[in-house]
Parts: C-alpha cells; sequence; structure tokens
C-alpha cells in the first residue's frame, strides 16, 4: 500500500549536495546529455545546494504543477529550466506527476558565476526526489544503488550534476582506463588518492558575481560543429590517463600540467567557437600571470583551474594553506570583487538534511 502527503501533513524531504571542479573537462555533448568526452572532478565542501521538495494536493493544470523558490523568492525562471527536468525524470517516478511540487533551494556561493550551481542544485533535487520515491512506494534502495540512481537523474538535467552525488573524486564517462566506467552515470574513483589529494584545498577566486553572458548549455552546443574537436575529445582522453596516474602516485607536477592544460584548452574552444564569446575578464588574466609568478618565485604546490566563468580556483595541497593565504590577500585581493575569495576543499558528497529553516 502506497503512502503519500495529506493536506494537513505535506510530505517533504531535504537534501544538501556540493558543486565540483572538473579537472579534465566536459565540453561538448552527443545525443541526449552524453559527454563527448569522460572528465574527472573533485566534489567540494562548502559549496554547497540545500534543497527541500514538498508534495501537496495536486493542482488542476495539466502536466508537470510546481514552484520553484530561490533563496525565499520565488523564481520563475528557474521553473520553466526545472520543469523540462521533471517531465523527463517523471517517466520513472509517476508521483512527480500526481502532486504539486513545492521546490526551495539555496545556494552557499553565487549563482551562474562559473562555480557549477547546476551540479549542485540538479544533484540535491534528484536525491530528493528519489527519497521521496521511495518513501510513497514503501521500497528501501540501497545506499550504492541510490546514488547510482541519483547520478543518472542528475545527468538527464545537468551533465556535471551526475558527478556531485559521490565524495571525494569521480569520473563520468566510458574510458577503459576506470572499470564499469558509463556513459549515463558518474562512478567514483576506485582508488585511495595520494596524501596530497585527500585533503586538497580549493580557494575560489570571486573575480565577479554576474551571471555568465553565455549558459554552459549553449557553449556545448557549439562544439557540434568545432573545427577542433574531434583533438580535444582525443586531448581528454589521454589526460584522464595523466591525471589519474597522477592522483595515484601523489605526482604534483603531473597534476598541475593537466590541470592547468585543461583550464586553458577550455577557454580557448570558446574563443575559437563560431560565434566565438569569452568568459573571463581582465582581472582573470592578470590572477593567472600573479599564480605563475609566485610558484616560479617560491616554488610551492599551487595551480589553477578555471569553470566556465571568469572565477579562479586555486588548487595547492593542505601544507601549503598557510601559504597560499598570505599570497591571496597580499598579491591577489585586488584583483577581486569586493575582495572576496571562498575558501573551499574536498568533500565527501552529499548529506540528507534533518531541518531546512
Amino acid at each position: 500500500m502506497k503512502s503519500g502527503p495529506s493536506q494537513h501533513n505535506p510530505l517533504s524531504t531535504a537534501w544538501q549536495s556540493p558543486s565540483n571542479i572538473a579537472i579534465v573537462k566536459y565540453w561538448g555533448k552527443k545525443g541526449f546529455q552524453i559527454p563527448a568526452n569522460p572528465s574527472v572532478s573533485m566534489t567540494l565542501s562548502r559549496s554547497v545546494s540545500e534543497t527541500r521538495v514538498t508534495l501537496a494536493g495536486k493542482s488542476t493544470a495539466p502536466g508537470i504543477s510546481c514552484e520553484v523558490w530561490f533563496e525565499g523568492t520565488r523564481n520563475q525562471k528557474f521553473e520553466m529550466k526545472i520543469k523540462p527536468f521533471l517531465e523527463t525524470v517523471s517517466g520513472e517516478m509517476n508521483f512527480i506527476r500526481d502532486y504539486h511540487l513545492l521546490i526551495e533551494t539555496r545556494n552557499t556561493f553565487p549563482h551562474s558565476t562559473g562555480i557549477a550551481s547546476s551540479a549542485s542544485g540538479l544533484s540535491a533535487l534528484s536525491l530528493c526526489l528519489i527519497d521521496l520515491h521511495q518513501t510513497l512506494t514503501q521500497t528501501a534502495i540501497p545506499a550504492l544503488l541510490f546514488r547510482n540512481l541519483a547520478s543518472q537523474y542528475s545527468r538527464l538535467g545537468s551533465g556535471s550534476a551526475c558527478r556531485s552525488v559521490y565524495g571525494n573524486w569521480a569520473l563520468w564517462g566510458q574510458t577503459s582506463s576506470v572499470s564499469g566506467s558509463s556513459d549515463e552515470f558518474a562512478v567514483p574513483l576506485d582508488f585511495e588518492p595520494g596524501s596530497r589529494f585527500k585533503q586538497l584545498q580549493d580557494s575560489i577566486l570571486m573575480v565577479s558575481s554576474k551571471e555568465k553572458s553565455v549558459s554552459s548549455r549553449a557553449g556545448h552546443s557549439l562544439m557540434e560543429n568545432h573545427p577542433f574537436a574531434p583533438s580535444r575529445y582525443q586531448q581528454a582522453h589521454r589526460n584522464i590517463i595523466r591525471l589519474l596516474d597522477a592522483l595515484k602516485t601523489n605526482n604534483w607536477k603531473e597534476f598541475e600540467e593537466v590541470t592547468e592544460n585543461e583550464a586553458l584548452t577550455l577557454h580557448a574552444l570558446m574563443m575559437n567557437s563560431n560565434p566565438w564569446f569569452l568568459l573571463l575578464e581582465p582581472e582573470s588574466i592578470r590572477i593567472i600571470h600573479k599564480i605563475r609568478e609566485f610558484r616560479n618565485d617560491t616554488a610551492s604546490k599551487v595551480c589553477f583551474t578555471i569553470d566556465a566563468g571568469p572565477n579562479i580556483h586555486l588548487l595547492y595541497p593542505l601544507e601549503e594553506k598557510q601559504k597560499i593565504r598570505q599570497f591571496i590577500e597580499s598579491e591577489l585581493t585586488p584583483f577581486l570583487e569586493k575582495q572576496q575569495w571562498i575558501d573551499d576543499c574536498t568533500g565527501s558528497g552529499p548529506v540528507k538534511l534533518n531541518n531546512f529553516a
């Protein structure tokens, strides 16, 4: 017998899910939300989305019925983005069509600035939906299958979201380098990385909190006829092998080379797409120069990566934290919006929330 919400006792659940930062980047698709190349990411700890889904009585409106409230304000733009996702996954979770969904969500970081808010937001929403599904059907889903399903469903809304359902390091995309890898869901890396990468620090340097001018979805589509696409996909497969080896052998220099090569390749592809677009700001370039100068002068283990936006992710082992903090404060804050940065690090993945105030 199925249980469900009543008018006086609505059913709800809440999950917190992190963003992730891709080291080997996913850029370009084939088919529906299938990656053109595999990617590897580090799950973050503090850059998270918190989402609650509450089921209420179904409205009389046809189709999917939902409201999305982002940080206390109803956001109809988000509703328009989330409805197609709900339509897609409703084939697997019929209850989505049976109820009105109240979706409340918030981030600990700015939205649409090159920190993967779609990854944290869609993975949190998927976790909530699967949790509600098992409650309504009175079916206990084993933990590993729960995460696998969350990864599959997250991917349908945002490709990078499928990596956020796992802690530490995750890979998405079929590759002979990782057993069990798939284009349809991400998998956690099946080995323990070297000591430098267990608590890898990520200082996210906030160059701009403005919403980026071109969405990631539009950027992916420009790879379809990109003249450098075949070479890029080959490069990504090579860099996967190099990165996995660096993580296993604790090889910082190899990690640094792959990480920066991938970041610069991503933005080069944007700049030579047709039409081209540029998401970096002048301050982004100045910071990159400063990082290289600092590294050459001090021999510090530090490198950068960049997602689809202007903000710089400064990566370094925990042992370098005090030195890097001094470097940020003395050399980089003049280039940051309101002198802001977010100190983050490797995280353990999503958690179910007992309270959502």
